[in-house]
């Protein structure tokens, strides 16, 4: 990436993280606005997230399946996805976008009106929307601003719940409902059983039942998703994608032939497919001549339709800056959810092979890190974590660690990847096989519990 180009990221990555403020939390009081329907629990409206810089609608993954498991049908709750390194020459079509969608889930449903919530640059998106038109703002029965852009009115006059995360106390839209969380970071304030709680309740008019994520019934899932270049969201049109059972111990293959195998094409779609909730899933992006892309995750315990694969063509991106070897794996690890590397037993640990690489150096809470690229710098064998890497720290969200990680032929190791989440939220146990990094790629998604 040149520099120019790294600038204008830094520059829109500052506009959209401008952040929030310090008071109690509470329940929205101004419920009257949601739809009788709604209120009894006989009807749900459309639910539209819109996310932010770099973003996707991973970051909605956790509370689709939240709202799922409050009686929403998967079929209603849906994501806007957009180039957003590009969003000033694009606002008009995603706006065209975001009206055919819209147009299309109330057909579908049937219902009134959409429920639709923005987060960090996407308030920017959504509050020029709702003020572009009444047409437009009157399809909306409730907007949910997540921490990001402060206004002197509800955009477009729609009813307005504003979230902020941590930061300057004194942002807030004025004659909406806003609620501070000073305790949780950007990304968090999205995917936060807290946040949850908060927007179903000014939504619906009655707080949720649960916000756990309640295990698809019968223990069978189905999976969809896009595969995806990032940060643009551009569809993966020059692979196939193969999905394998793998080993909940290990992360191996249970069979040399994939379950599942689909041609990407258009916008990357796959699936739906059906999963087993209490296995896990290796996918594999495959393309002529170029490394294999492995990305792993959690079991899916409930339907998900936000899976999202980000990678990048061969040599692109920040990928093309990782260093590959035959004798050591490379790794992308992934959370919708900031590690704190410098807030002692009040933060983070992320273990690899037993080393944690989370630090002040390398994931200082003022950076905001959800996503972390670990391998071999130098090829050189030696580990060294006192400092991130340059070339990734520089990027919003990211950062980079210097890890020798071992492979080993034909994979037959593996990887051990622990992650301990703060406040008591729980570890997370992902091991992968450690394929060699010269013809392979790994990506590991961990929960943001």
């Amino acid at each position: 990436m040149h520099t120019p180009r790294r600038r204008l990221l830094s520059a829109l990555a500052g506009t959209a993280l401008a952040v929030a403020g310090l008071s109690l939390p509470a329940v929205p009081s101004s419920l009257s606005t949601a739809s009788p329907a709604a209120a009894h629990g006989s009807s749900f409206r459309p639910v539209i997230f819109v996310h932010g810089f770099s973003g996707g609608a991973a970051q909605f993954q956790t509370q689709a399946k939240r709202l799922a498991s409050n009686g929403y049908p998967e079929e209603i709750i849906e994501a806007q996805e957009y180039d957003s390194p590009s969003i000033g020459t694009i606002l008009p079509q995603v706006w065209a976008s975001l009206d055919a969608r819209i147009a299309r889930l109330l057909a579908a449903s049937r219902a009134d009106k959409v429920d639709m919530l923005g987060h960090s640059l996407g308030t920017f998106v959504m509050q020029g929307y709702l003020n572009s038109s009444p047409e437009r703002a009157a399809r909306v029965a409730h907007y949910v601003n997540l921490d990001g852009a402060s206004a002197a009115a509800p955009p477009g006059g729609v009813p307005t719940l504003a979230i902020w995360g941590e930061g300057n106390p004194a942002r807030a839209i004025v004659g909406a409902t806003n609620v501070y969380f000073p305790d949780q970071s950007h990304t968090q304030t999205v995917s936060s059983p807290e946040s949850f709680t908060q927007f179903y309740t000014f939504f619906n008019g009655r707080a949720p039942r649960t916000t756990t994520v309640l295990p698809q019934p019968f223990g069978r899932a189905l999976v969809s998703g896009r595969a995806v270049l990032f940060p643009s969201n551009v569809g993966v049109t020059d692979a196939n994608l193969e999905v394998y059972r793998i080993s909940s111990l290990t992360g191996r293959r249970l069979s040399h032939r994939p379950d599942h195998v689909f041609a990407l094409s258009g916008d990357g779609s796959f699936g739906p497919f059906r999963v087993l909730s209490s296995a896990r899933y290796e996918f594999a992006i495959v393309r002529a001549g170029a490394a294999v892309h492995h990305l792993y995750y959690q079991p899916f315990v409930r339907t998900d339709t936000f899976v999202r694969l980000l990678t990048s063509r061969p040599g692109e991106g920040l990928g093309g800056l990782v260093e590959p070897g035959p004798n050591h794996t490379s790794l992308v690890i992934n959370r919708q959810k900031e590690w704190w590397g410098d807030q002692g037993d009040a933060g983070d640990a992320l273990w690899i092979n037993g080393l944690n690489i989370l630090n002040a150096a390398t994931a200082p809470r003022t950076k905001r890190v959800i996503g972390i690229f670990a391998f071999d710098a130098h090829v050189d064998g030696v580990t060294d974590v006192s400092a991130p890497l340059p070339a990734f720290f520089s990027q919003p969200f990211i950062s980079g660690v210097d890890v020798f990680i071992p492979a080993a032929p034909a994979h037959f190791g593996l990887v051990s990847i622990v992650s301990r989440s703060r406040a008591g939220q729980g570890i997370d146990v992902v091991n992968v096989p450690n394929w060699p990094s010269d013809t392979h790629r790994i990506s590991v998604n961990v929960n943001d519990s």
